[in-house]
């Protein structure tokens, strides 16, 4: 009798159990995402310091212009990782339904703002190197392209006249003063003159996507669509699906590598487009057809930890953290807006799996490669450090972990 009770009772219990399993990596997954998040606020001091006599202080109201008076905290600074980082806070808030993270966002820039006139003061002066220094000079596209698209989502919530200012003049400068090529390509002035970047798709397209949510105006739109087009032009390899680092325009020829983080920029960059291009657009369908192409050559490259190497296509490389983030978050969003199939999802599992083993227990990312220049010797790109919690992966880790706690909650069965 025991055993015909426990025979007929096993499957009940396999049932409840993978349940409970699934329930289990649902709730894993947000602790995660929460764990990085927290890490980030616990860790952003919203001070300022003295590079001379280490004081710190509030804000800059009556310091002399003299000082040598700095962000205390990376996360304060005007830099391009911190725009997408800005993206990945307030998306997190929205998943989450937490304002704690749009909140620090928002802190974040009221910081940054609050301070601006003292340094635009140095600035003026010609202090050599000052705080927020790109903030005025806006010379290229890391100056101002990720952060204005990170500050379109807290304007989007704080409403405030010197955010759109601001928003309006970096629209100006990369509509008609960035350099370009003869075909309207955005480029590089330097370190090598009109060379194209892969990363400069992400420092443009989603903030020119933003301003034609804003404003109405298809100019951005088009521009936006020319550069995803451009790109693909110029830097896909058709011998290895993959796209290579850079263009040199002088002498039309590419660069030497597939560097994993360059092709995720592209891929979080043709995301972010579709995110905000009409429904209808007539582009629309070439587009995703563009971003799964991209999907599924990558995905080819995906090592069985689930993480994706410094160079894609040299499995001698170290396996990094901030491109496994970056495709991880281009095909979960893709799959939950319903662009691509819904069985490319079995990429971003195995993506996520790999990213969660990378996260310590205080919430830092490990294995992410730090800035990164351009060479034409491949072992610059093979022997490039990595540094945990390097800021470059924060952003792409909260944008692909939300993206997955989206799709758990919308296939719980």
């Amino acid at each position: 009798m025991r055993k015909m009770f426990i025979k007929r009772i096993l499957p009940f219990i396999a049932i409840a159990y993978s349940g409970l399993a699934f329930g289990q990596t649902t709730t894993n997954s947000e602790e995660i995402v929460r764990r990085v998040a927290d890490n980030i606020i616990q860790n952003t001091s919203f001070k300022l310091i003295d590079g001379k006599t280490g004081q710190k202080y509030d804000s800059t109201k009556g310091l002399p212009l003299n000082g040598d008076i700095k962000a205390d905290s990376r996360y304060n600074k005007w830099a391009y990782v911190n725009g997408v980082l800005a993206i990945g806070m307030m998306q997190t808030a929205n998943i989450l339904n937490d304002k704690k993270y749009s909140d620090y966002s928002l802190h974040n820039f009221d910081f940054i703002f609050s301070n601006i006139p003292y340094f635009e003061q140095q600035y003026k002066a010609k202090t050599p190197k000052p705080e927020f220094g790109s903030f005025f000079s806006m010379s290229n596209l890391d100056a101002c392209g990720a952060m204005s698209a990170g500050l379109c989502d807290v304007d989007a919530l704080a409403h405030k006249k010197e955010y759109r200012a601001y928003l309006d003049r970096a629209a100006n400068y990369i509509s008609n003063k960035q350099l370009r090529l003869s075909d309207g390509t955005l480029c590089r002035p330097q370190p090598r003159y009109m060379t194209i970047w892969a990363d400069d798709l992400f420092m443009s397209v989603p903030f020119l996507a933003r301003m034609g949510k804003i404003t109405g105006d298809a100019k951005y739109f088009d521009d936006a669509i020319k550069q995803v087009e451009n790109f693909n032009k110029y830097l896909y390899d058709p011998m290895t699906g993959l796209f290579i680092h850079n263009y040199y325009s002088d002498v039309e020829m590419n660069g030497v590598g597939h560097w994993g983080r360059a092709n995720g920029w592209l891929a979080m960059a043709q995301v972010q487009l579709l995110n905000y291009l009409p429904v209808n657009h007539p582009k629309r369908a070439e587009l995703i057809k563009l971003l799964l192409r991209q999907i599924v050559n990558y995905s080819r490259y995906q090592d069985q930890s689930g993480l994706w190497h410094q160079l894609l296509d040299k499995p001698d490389s170290y396996l990094e953290t901030s491109v496994t983030a970056m495709f991880t978050y281009a095909v979960a969003r893709a799959v939950n807006e319903g662009w691509i199939n819904k069985k490319y999802m079995a990429i971003a599992n195995e993506g996520w799996r790999g990213l969660s083993s990378k996260v310590t227990a205080d919430g830092q990312l490990q294995d992410v490669c730090i800035g990164t220049n351009i060479d034409d010797a491949i072992k610059f790109y093979y022997t490039r450090p990595t540094e945990l919690n390097d800021t470059h992966g924060l952003g792409p880790f909260l944008l692909a972990g939300t993206e997955m706690i989206r799709y758990e909650k919308a296939n719980k069965k």
